[in-house]
């Protein structure tokens, strides 16, 4: 990711829902180190641009990812909205369409 952010924004609000899903702070948090696909979700809110991103944990779990960046305090900043495992037909697919970001 080109943009340049201060660090993530967490409430109850976005813990809750990627807790839901069984994805922790610290595995959203780590995709950020390790290859991404990431590509606009333009469908899904009208008053802010919402990212969707694909990649995997540091255990090598694929993760999709619904996220947004903030400005707080004077820095960007990104705030996850939603965060769930992938389905073995979805890596596959993932996989087949993207395989220069497998196994990094």
């Amino acid at each position: 990711m080109d943009v340049s952010v201060a660090g993530f924004d967490w409430d109850a609000g976005n813990r809750a829902k990627c807790a839901k899903h069984g994805v922790s702070i610290v595995e959203v948090e780590g995709l950020f180190s390790r290859p991404l696909l990431i590509l606009p979700d333009e469908s899904h809110s009208k008053s802010e641009e919402r990212l969707r991103a694909i990649g995997k944990t540091a255990s090598g779990r694929s993760v999709f990812l619904v996220f947004t960046i903030r400005m707080r305090a004077g820095k960007r900043v990104i705030r996850a909205v939603s965060a769930r495992y992938m389905h073995r037909k979805e890596v596959r697919h993932y996989e087949k369409e993207n395989p220069d970001v497998q196994d990094r």
